[in-house]
């Protein structure tokens, strides 16, 4: 049975190009920019030497398959883990064996992650800071008894809490919109996390999918609140010409 709990009216939101430059549009009549855009434009410099030297590493014709192909995979397992939070249920795998992996990865999800959810408000929620910013978040409910945003990411390897600070600004980016919009008290975020499996053939695996949870509340919610601010600050400066 599905914990889905329409507590709250949520808006669409469309995107709309602006000089150039893809904007949300709000129901307050604002253009605004998104989480990740926001968060993109003001990427560390060491986080763009990063991932530059990476692509040099591996190619960037190889970079490129695998961005896809993580891309695709999470994709798939997003829409299995939405089917779930709206139905109670997962959808079959189906036969083909390319896609198998995001299954089982999303399935890896609800018995170690999603068992914890009290109840859902929705996923795939539009949310939105008047004129500020705006963006999608996975899912917003109740988890482990406190109001949360909820974050899907597959992985292609295992990650280190330092490694995703982009993660936890998003999960505050989304939680201040939701607060401010809807008048909730969001001061915690969780990654629900899925690392691909090793697969020797497509649906065979030689190592199977591990989850990872990541959780900021307390002062480490706090903290990620400020910082996301700084970035916001941060971004809206580099616009003034």
């Amino acid at each position: 049975m599905s914990k889905l709990v329409k507590k709250y009216d949520y808006k669409a939101l469309t995107r709309e190009q602006v000089d150039g430059k893809r904007l949300y549009a709000t129901p307050t009549g604002d253009r605004v920019p998104s989480v990740t855009t926001i968060l993109d434009k003001t990427k560390p410099e060491e986080a763009k030497r990063a991932l530059m030297e990476w692509k040099k590493r591996v190619g960037v014709e190889k970079a490129q398959q695998i961005t896809t192909e993580a891309a695709n995979r999470g994709t798939r397992m997003h829409t299995y883990l939405e089917n779930y939070v709206l139905t109670g249920k997962i959808k079959d795998k189906g036969s083909n064996p390319f896609g198998w992996a995001s299954h089982d990865m999303a399935q890896e999800v609800i018995n170690k992650g999603l068992v914890h959810a009290d109840e859902f408000w929705g996923t795939e929620v539009p949310l939105y800071f008047p004129g500020v910013y705006a963006g999608t978040t996975d899912c917003v409910g109740v988890h482990k008894g406190a109001e949360a945003i909820l974050d899907f990411k597959q992985a292609n390897k295992p990650k280190k809490r330092e490694w995703i600070e982009d993660y936890f600004l998003q999960l505050a980016a989304y939680s201040e919109a939701h607060n401010e919009v809807y008048g909730s008290n969001i001061k915690k975020g969780v990654i629900l996390m899925c690392v691909r499996p090793t697969e020797s053939e497509p649906g065979i695996y030689t190592k199977p999918p591990e989850y990872m949870e990541f959780v900021i509340e307390g002062d480490e919610y706090e903290h990620w609140r400020k910082e996301w601010w700084k970035r916001v600050e941060q971004y809206y400066e580099s616009q003034i010409v």
